[in-house]
C-alpha cells in the first residue's frame, strides 16, 4: 500500500504551508483513493463545516470579442464559437442580476468581462457597480483580465472584495493552451491584487489534455504562492464547438475528484469551489467532490456563456446529501 507522505502529517498538525514540493503534491495523486479522501476530509473538517456549501453567482458583464487565444474559451475573437461580442452591461442590468442572485441564496456576486485588460477609463464605471452591489449586502468579485497596480488600488478603494485571475494549468503545459499572455503576466496580476489588499480567487482547469504531472504542477503553483488564494476554483473543461479544445479527451470523474482533494490538502484554509463543468457531472461525482473538500459552487443556469445546473437541481442534490448552503461557509 502506498505510504502516506510525511507532508500530510505536517498539514494535519494544523500547519498551513507554502513550501510544498512538486514531488509531495504528485504523491497525493498516487494515494489509494480511501486514504486521499480521508486526508482531505480530515483537513476540511479542521477548518470548515463539512455540511455547508457557499453559493456564488457569476454574471458576464461584457461578453465576447476578447483578443486572447485561450484554447478553451468561447469568448475569444480568434474562434468561431457563436458567441457574439457585446458592450459592457449598464449598471441597472447588473444590479438587477445581483438582486436576483441575492434572492436565490448567493452570498458572493462575481462579474466577468472578456477583456485582455481593462482600460483606465473603464475603472470608474466598474467602481460604481462594485459600490452598489456591495450595498445590497453581497460580497463582490470581478475578473477583468490583467490589472495594473493602480487599477487594483482603485478597485480595492471602491470596496471590491475578491479578484479572480486563474493560472489555468501548470507552467509547463501553459504554452499549449495560451500564447498571448505569459504565466508571469498572470502572477504579476495576482501580485498587484495582493498588494492592493484584495482577496485572491485563483484556480485552474482540468481536462485540457494535460497530464497528471500537469495537474500536480497547477496545484503546486497555487499552493506555493506567498499567500494561498482565499478562493480556489477548480474547473472541468466545458467543451465548446469552435474552440480548439473541443474534442479533447474526457477526464475520468475519479481523476477530477483527486484534483479537488489535492487542492484541499495543500490549501486547507481556502474555499475550494467546484466550478465550471458541473452540468456534465453526475450527482455522485459532485458528492465525491464535496467529500474531497469542495465547499463552494456557482448557482444560476449560466457561467458567463456556458451552461450551469439549474437552481432546483442544486437544491435537490444538497437536500439529498443533507447539506445546506451557508451565508459565510465559515470555519468549523
Amino acid at each position: 500500500m502506498n505510504a502516506v507522505p510525511q507532508s500530510l502529517h505536517r498539514s494535519e498538525s494544523g500547519d498551513v504551508r507554502t513550501d510544498w514540493t512538486r514531488a509531495e503534491i504528485r504523491a497525493l495523486f498516487d494515494l489509494p483513493f480511501p486514504e486521499l479522501m480521508f486526508q482531505a476530509q480530515s483537513l476540511h473538517r479542521r477548518y470548515f463545516d463539512p455540511a455547508k456549501v457557499q453559493l456564488s453567482t457569476l454574471l458576464s458583464i461584457k461578453t465576447g470579442g476578447c483578443p486572447e487565444d485561450c484554447a478553451y474559451c468561447p469568448q475569444s475573437a480568434q474562434y468561431d464559437t457563436g458567441v457574439k461580442a457585446s458592450k459592457l452591461l449598464d449598471r441597472e442590468t447588473v444590479l438587477s442580476a445581483a438582486r436576483e442572485a441575492l434572492a436565490g441564496g448567493a452570498t458572493r456576486f462575481c462579474m466577468g468581462a472578456a477583456w485582455r485588460s481593462p482600460k483606465d477609463r473603464d475603472i470608474d464605471g466598474l467602481c460604481g457597480i462594485v459600490d452598489e452591489v456591495k450595498a445590497l449586502g453581497l460580497e463582490t468579485c470581478m475578473t477583468l483580465g490583467m490589472l495594473t497596480r493602480p487599477q487594483a488600488d482603485r478597485l480595492k478603494s471602491a470596496g471590491l472584495d475578491y479578484y479572480n485571475h486563474n493560472l489555468d494549468t501548470s507552467p509547463e503545459f501553459y504554452g499549449e493552451v495560451i500564447t498571448t499572455r505569459t504565466y508571469q503576466d498572470r502572477l504579476d496580476t495576482l501580485a498587484h491584487v495582493r498588494g492592493a489588499g484584495m482577496s485572491v480567487c485563483c484556480g485552474g482547469i482540468v481536462g485540457m489534455g494535460e497530464s497528471v504531472e500537469d495537474r500536480a504542477g497547477m496545484i503546486h503553483a497555487l499552493a506555493t504562492l506567498p499567500t494561498h488564494p482565499e478562493s480556489v476554483p477548480i474547473n472541468l473543461l466545458v467543451q465548446v464547438e469552435g474552440a480548439p479544445l473541443h474534442g479533447a479527451g474526457r477526464v475520468h470523474p475519479i481523476d477530477f475528484v483527486r484534483t479537488i482533494a489535492a487542492a484541499r490538502i495543500t490549501m486547507p484554509r481556502s474555499m475550494v469551489r467546484l466550478s465550471a463543468g458541473r452540468e456534465d457531472m453526475s450527482d455522485e461525482t459532485q458528492a465525491l467532490c464535496f467529500l474531497a473538500g469542495a465547499n463552494s459552487i456557482f448557482s444560476g443556469d449560466r457561467l458567463l456563456t456556458t451552461p450551469n445546473p439549474a437552481g432546483d437541481r442544486d437544491a435537490a442534490l444538497l437536500a439529498r446529501l443533507r447539506m445546506a448552503t451557508d451565508a459565510k461557509a465559515g470555519s468549523a
